[in-house]
């Protein structure tokens, strides 16, 4: 059966979405090792899951089909060009050592594809190793990892972007989660799903996360860089997706890298064609540098603000913002709480957590349908219903 895939815009009609639904990898995570597994809190996860399990059924309740990341993962995994990459992909880990990494790849190779699968997710334990040995495993603290856990796979939208019918599989700035990108192009190179897919964007290449990138309307994609997506990074995909003719125009968007402002898409998220939700204390100070070709070289405009650059490269006569929050308090923290961080199903139609109250108001008070769902434990590692998708399939917006 032969699937298409294509996204050009943030807010057409979704039809497929990528998630992945917590699981083992949270319960790894204690107040010893989430700073740096990079979590910002300890979820209770059964209530997680139930939280994921009632998004993932508002999707579905909206005509949008669900895959999971481990379920592709797993059927990937049969296929034994993808397993030997894995596994490969896990010995590169330099901490390793010459015998833990031999005594490794031995336990690997003998695991059942289902087992390899929660491994490579879930991580594995010093204690678990049974035939651990050597200096580097006798040095090892009990309770540190010779594979650590994911618990930041719940973000599928970090690993991989689509910009009209190629993937780019991102090269993730932060070396605890470098191996999810690993792991979403095992699934996009060897699933039989994507067969034949084009590839934008490879992990080896410069840092580039897929929360910093909108796509604004067809062939215009907005960038946020930092820390996360270096400017290089932003230059690099703007090259290919000029020369693929996937888009005119990027605006590369300078943000301040900080734990509540973390990628673009926790400051502005679209919900209509010309319509975003914004952080106020952001949104009218944000500029963008024009990213065009210009000769087969790339042509780089003056600062401007963003919302008069985003809207001149859309072709529209103003983009429109509905504010976080009604007052500089509440906004600040329901931008925390990711209340800029929604999921546009279609044009006016969004999904953002309930907690949000005043948010919400403003959406539905600006014609926007919310769609509510619970994030208590879920936004506990910082991310909200776009941080937790990755579209695969929409609608060519209107």
């Amino acid at each position: 059966m032969t699937h298409v895939h294509r996204v050009d815009s943030e807010v057409g009609r979704l039809r497929t979405v990528l998630l992945h639904r917590p699981g083992p990898e949270l319960k790894r995570l204690t107040p010893r090792n989430n700073d740096q597994l990079l979590f910002d809190g300890i979820p209770w996860v059964g209530r997680a899951q139930q939280e994921h399990d009632a998004f993932a059924q508002a999707l579905r309740d909206h005509g949008v089909e669900v895959l999971y990341l481990t379920e592709l993962l797993q059927e990937a995994l049969e296929y034994q060009d993808a397993r030997s990459e894995a596994i490969a992909d896990v010995l590169s880990d330099q901490r390793l050592g010459d015998q833990l990494r031999v005594i490794l790849e031995s336990h690997l190779a003998d695991l059942t594809t289902e087992d390899l699968t929660q491994v490579l997710v879930a991580g594995l334990a010093h204690e678990e190793l049974k035939t651990g040995r050597g200096l580097v495993y006798r040095l090892m603290d009990r309770h540190d990892f010779v594979i650590d856990p994911l618990p930041n796979l719940l973000f599928t939208r970090d690993s991989s972007v689509w910009v009209g019918d190629q993937v780019a599989v991102t090269s993730l700035a932060m070396n605890a989660r470098r191996r999810e990108s690993a792991l979403t192009r095992v699934i996009y190179r060897y699933h039989p799903r994507f067969e034949g897919t084009k590839h934008l964007y490879d992990p080896e290449l410069e840092h580039i996360e897929g929360g910093d990138v909108l796509l604004l309307a067809p062939g215009v994609l907005a960038i946020g860089t930092g820390e996360r997506t270096t400017p290089a990074g932003v230059e690099r995909i703007a090259r290919r997706a000029f020369e693929a003719g996937l888009a005119h125009t990027v605006l590369a968007v300078p943000i301040a890298q900080e734990r509540a402002t973390m990628h673009l898409d926790t400051i502005c998220t679209m919900v209509d064609v010309d319509k975003v939700v914004m952080y106020p204390a952001v949104a009218y100070s944000l500029v963008a540098y024009t990213v065009t070709k210009d000769d087969g070289d790339l042509r780089v405009s003056r600062a401007r603000p963003f919302l008069e650059a985003a809207a001149d490269a859309m072709g529209i006569d103003r983009l429109r913002v509905i504010d976080t929050g009604l007052d500089p308090v509440t906004a600040e923290r329901e931008q925390w709480d990711d209340g800029n961080n929604t999921l546009a199903i279609g044009p006016r139609l969004a999904v953002a957590y309930e907690r949000n109250v005043e948010t919400n108001a403003r959406l539905e008070a600006a014609g926007i349908e919310v769609i509510r769902i619970q994030g208590s434990e879920l936004g506990s590692g910082r991310g909200g219903p776009r941080c937790m998708s990755c579209p695969i399939l929409r609608d060519p917006a209107r």
